[in-house]
């Protein structure tokens, strides 16, 4: 371990866990049997008083995860290598390998960055606020970062950061007359809502990109006779009348104009319905 790791600060779960969830390929195990031998060769050298180089110590792990993070914000968590990470930083592999141990490790530290981001609010005695303050910063982290919604809002907690925040969101609901399984699936329910309302904006917007790459070739009016003749085959149908009422009012349900205001309403509605069981 490196020798500005603090243990009691480092990741709660093992970094496989990370695999379990992302995925695995061959290609990646073998990267990682590559990260063991570089980072055994580390460990021996330090056990033997081996030093770092002096570009080495004039790393820090922040700046590690820092470019990690950013790496998988523009491309990726398959992009994220310790061969990209040090040609970003213009050091040598060997350097990162005496801060951070593995790609397993700097995946969990990438994610306590995220968490360290959404930051549940010290209970302030109005627990609604509360949450919407862990809400929306859990929402605009994903937006950041959409590579983490892969990874947040499942299993326990996976190190300091998020462990305070589960801490600090039972705090919220704390002597309010809910019995812990109540209080515990009460937040649950909020953190499936979040997480499922910015994946589906993530999905929109990158609808949206794929849509504007295949209509940015055609003429304006074959563009408004694609959706013309859209229009014309769910009404002709004759099978679809609800659908037909939310297209005669001229309502597109994944308009990002309305992306914030659609967010707060279902966040609204799971808030009452947490009221709704505290007064109960």
């Amino acid at each position: 371990m490196g020798e500005d790791q603090q243990n009691d600060e480092g990741p709660f779960l093992p970094g496989r866990l990370f695999y379990a969830a992302g995925g695995d390929d061959p290609r990646a195990r073998q990267e990682r049997a590559s990260e063991r031998r570089l980072a055994a060769q580390v460990s021996r050298r330090r056990e033997h008083g081996g030093r770092p180089a002096a570009r080495a110590r004039r790393l820090d792990r922040p700046d590690i995860v820092d470019v990690a993070v950013t790496i998988a914000d523009a491309e990726g968590t398959e992009a994220v290598s310790m061969r990209r990470i040090a040609k970003e930083l213009q050091v040598g592999v060997m350097s990162l390998y005496w801060h951070i141990q593995s790609k397993e490790e700097l995946h969990q530290l990438m994610l306590e960055a995220v968490q360290a981001e959404i930051e549940a609010a010290d209970a302030s005695g109005d627990w609604r606020a509360d949450l919407t303050v862990y809400a929306r910063n859990t929402r605009a982290a994903m937006h950041r970062h959409p590579w983490a919604i892969d990874y947040i809002g499942g299993g326990p907690p996976s190190g300091p950061n998020d462990a305070r925040n589960a801490d600090q969101l039972i705090a919220a609901l704390d002597g309010l007359g809910l019995d812990v399984k109540t209080t515990l699936w009460a937040l649950m329910t909020l953190s499936t809502y979040v997480v499922g309302a910015a994946l589906r904006e993530i999905q929109e917007i990158r609808w949206e990109r794929v849509a504007e790459d295949t209509m940015c070739g055609m003429a304006e009016g074959d563009v408004a006779e694609m959706f013309a003749e859209f229009d014309r085959r769910v009404h002709s149908a004759g099978r679809y009348p609800h659908l037909v009422k939310i297209l005669d009012a001229g309502i597109d349900p994944d308009a990002a104009e309305t992306r914030d205001e659609r967010f707060e309403f279902g966040l609204s509605c799971v808030l009452d319905g947490i009221a709704a069981r505290i007064k109960g």
